[in-house]
């Protein structure tokens, strides 16, 4: 199964299917999610709570002087007032559901205000006799009643302040549990990820490029952590505060709130028109992202050949093409955003300006109190705000929904190494390696091998040679089970491999490969292999039995120098002495040499022959070699031709025959022959 190339894979801006299988990976976390959904309640109220409590300082204490008052004695006073003279006197708003008994029962209340003539204030109270009282207030008795609403704007201003306060605390443990659980959730699923990997055959990753599959595991998973974190969560704030903020508007006043709901037609409209275009332009961005990034990549790749061809014009112009075709559609992506975004900027003002120009007229002629005009211009500034953040929320879903289809795809992927249901325990194998009737094929009828049957004894050292694609390393590999045969059977000491866990097989195969890849690290670890059963004098003592502690104890830090990606600051040799201590760390059964001496020069050579003869005593080795040197004193040599095998026997009986075996002999010594 090969897993489709990021052009082909964009997914929807909302899958259902998806989006419950990744709700999955977030149940573990429920409780979290839990809490930054109730801690995102609570600080919606709170940013709820602030332009109401502005409402209120400007509505109830900064512009009520002139308000209209009822004077009490003092002690029969239904909630806290004005001490002055002898009346205590509450301004009727603060009257509402409240009662006393003197207010209740008098039928004409002593009511009372403060007028305003040029720069002179008046008092006046109306007694139930129809009484007026009137005298001036000097800058003393103004400064009694202005001290109750600076006591009161005061107070108004810590509970704001606290608010304000409380709200960043409870934002800030709402950012970290989020981001907390979002990148818990994300390591989960690239826990899977690799995992599920590992458990994978080899002819999966002949199928799929390295870099795609790395990039399932980072960038991907970056994708969905974002969702989860800016998204998942985040839209019941948004939803919080919508609800909140029409539900705050519709309470306060009615009539405002539909005048500040005038522009949602619009909004919606925009809005739908927007989903669409921007998902085309997304797509056709995602596509051509796609090619610039498989570009890129080949090229770089390739540098070397391209440099030795002088093709350097030729691929600047198709990279230039391809550059430009994801130039176009960046344009046109911004384009769609450059009208929106201005788009809800206008139609927000144009609903402020509408509140403005409603709610002005009204204060203008008294019958609109201005801290309700003003508290109606921040609830509409707050209500657009989420409104605003759709685009990138639109964004990051896409996003989202096209990197889990594609690591969905990737964890769906069957190539699975499967252990037997009744496995047999493979104590250390005495080496014996029958192949009976064997085909096999990497695509399904393009046969590799075909109808292949041979006997190894135990600690026989048996060389396989042919041309070229003939099946020689695929006999190799099918011994580990790295692939699985499609017809016939393998046996180890009588029992069939597929009967063997996978692990508890390999774990008695040492394989040494011409390509040896060294992992970042030092020269013990790379060994080792993280393996805690080999000690570091069992280490020590597999480098010195291939030769490989000559040139380690040059290096500096010995067995602790560090070696980079790919041990690039190793030859070729020593990779090579590397890869043959770290199969002999583990004492293996059988032992496997995959053209292990074909890139090592003749001194390294030397040595690894003189290791060699040392190695494979008491051990059954198999040899895949092009240099018929190297294989003359092996007591079986099996020819393969088109995976088929043709001829079995020493060096001096395949010689003797003059068959296929001959024939590379004289290919290869054909001077010395000749001479």
């Amino acid at each position: 199964m090969a897993i489709h190339h990021e052009d082909e894979v964009l997914g929807k801006a909302y899958d259902r299917k998806l989006m419950k299988r990744l709700l999955k990976y977030a149940w573990p976390y429920r409780w979290f999610l839990a809490g930054c959904i109730a801690l995102l309640l609570l600080i919606t109220g709170l940013d709820l709570l602030q332009p109401y409590l502005i409402k209120v300082a400007i509505d109830n204490h900064m512009n009520a002087l002139t308000e209209p008052m009822v004077a009490f004695a003092p002690g029969d006073e239904p909630c806290p007032g004005i001490a002055f003279d002898e009346y205590v006197f509450v301004r009727e708003r603060e009257l509402t559901g409240k009662s006393a008994p003197d207010y209740e029962s008098s039928s004409e209340p002593v009511k009372a205000r403060i007028e305003q003539e040029g720069d002179k204030y008046y008092l006046q109270i109306e007694s139930p006799g129809d009484d007026i009282l009137r005298r001036e207030l000097t800058g003393d008795d103004l400064r009694v009643f202005r001290e109750y609403d600076i006591r009161a704007v005061t107070r108004l201003g810590l509970i704001l302040l606290g608010a304000l306060t409380l709200a960043f605390l409870l934002n800030y443990i709402q950012v970290y549990v989020l981001q907390y659980t979002g990148l818990k959730i994300v390591s989960s699923m690239r826990h899977e990820v690799f995992r599920h990997l590992q458990c994978l055959s080899l002819s999966f990753f002949d199928k799929n490029p390295i870099g795609r599959l790395v990039t399932r595991v980072t960038n991907d998973m970056d994708a969905l952590n974002e969702m989860y974190t800016a998204v998942l969560v985040n839209l019941f704030k948004d939803v919080f505060l919508l609800v909140g903020i029409i539900i705050v508007m519709l309470k306060m006043n009615v009539e405002l709130a539909l005048v500040s709901f005038a522009m949602l037609p619009v909004i919606f409209t925009v809005t739908a028109i927007f989903r669409k275009k921007a998902r085309e332009a997304y797509r056709a961005a995602r596509v051509r992202l796609a090619r610039i990034n498989a570009t890129m990549a080949e090229n770089i790749s390739g540098m070397r050949t391209i440099q030795i061809f002088g093709r350097e014009r030729k691929k600047f112009q198709e990279f230039d093409k391809v550059n430009n075709d994801y130039f176009r559609a960046g344009m046109q992506e911004l384009r769609v955003y450059a009208i929106f975004r201005p788009a809800m900027d206008l139609i927000s003002s144009l609903a402020l300006a509408l509140l403005i120009w409603f709610g002005g007229r009204r204060v203008m002629w008294g019958t609109l109190e201005f801290g309700m005009l003003f508290a109606f211009t921040n609830y509409l500034q707050q209500f657009f705000r989420p409104i605003n953040d759709l685009t990138e929320k639109y964004n990051i879903m896409q996003a989202a929904m096209a990197s889990a289809e594609r690591i969905f795809m990737l964890l769906d992927a069957d190539e699975v190494e499967r252990d037997p249901a009744k496995p047999v325990v493979l104590r250390r194998p005495e080496g014996e390696i029958e192949f009976e009737n064997v085909w096999f094929a990497y695509n399904e009828n393009d046969w590799v091998l075909r109808d292949v049957s041979f006997r190894i004894e135990p600690g026989e050292t048996c060389a396989f040679v042919g041309a070229t694609g003939a099946g020689k390393t695929s006999v190799i590999s099918l011994i580990g089970r790295m692939y699985e045969i499609s017809r016939g059977r393998i046996l180890i000491d009588g029992v069939d491999i597929r009967d063997i866990p996978s692990k508890e097989l390999r774990r008695h195969i040492g394989v040494v490969q011409q390509d040896v890849f060294l992992f970042t690290g030092d020269i013990k670890s790379n060994i080792r292999l993280g393996d805690s059963d080999i000690t570091d004098e069992q280490v020590r003592e597999a480098a010195s039995f291939v030769n490989a502690d000559k040139f380690i104890d040059r290096l500096h830090g010995r067995y602790d120098a560090h070696v980079r990606e790919r041990g690039v600051t190793l030859s070729a040799g020593e990779r090579q002495l590397l890869a043959f201590a770290r199969a002999l760390a583990r004492d293996p059964a059988i032992l496997v040499l995959d053209e292990a001496t074909a890139s090592i020069d003749t001194e390294t050579e030397a040595l690894i022959q003189d290791a060699l003869t040392k190695l494979i005593r008491g051990r059954t080795t198999l040899v895949v070699a092009h240099r018929l040197s190297t294989i003359q004193n092996a007591d079986k040599i099996i020819v393969i031709h088109k995976g088929r095998i043709r001829e079995i026997g020493t060096h001096q009986e395949l010689l003797a025959k003059r068959g296929i075996y001959y024939q590379l002999y004289l290919l290869q010594y054909k001077e010395q022959v000749g001479a």
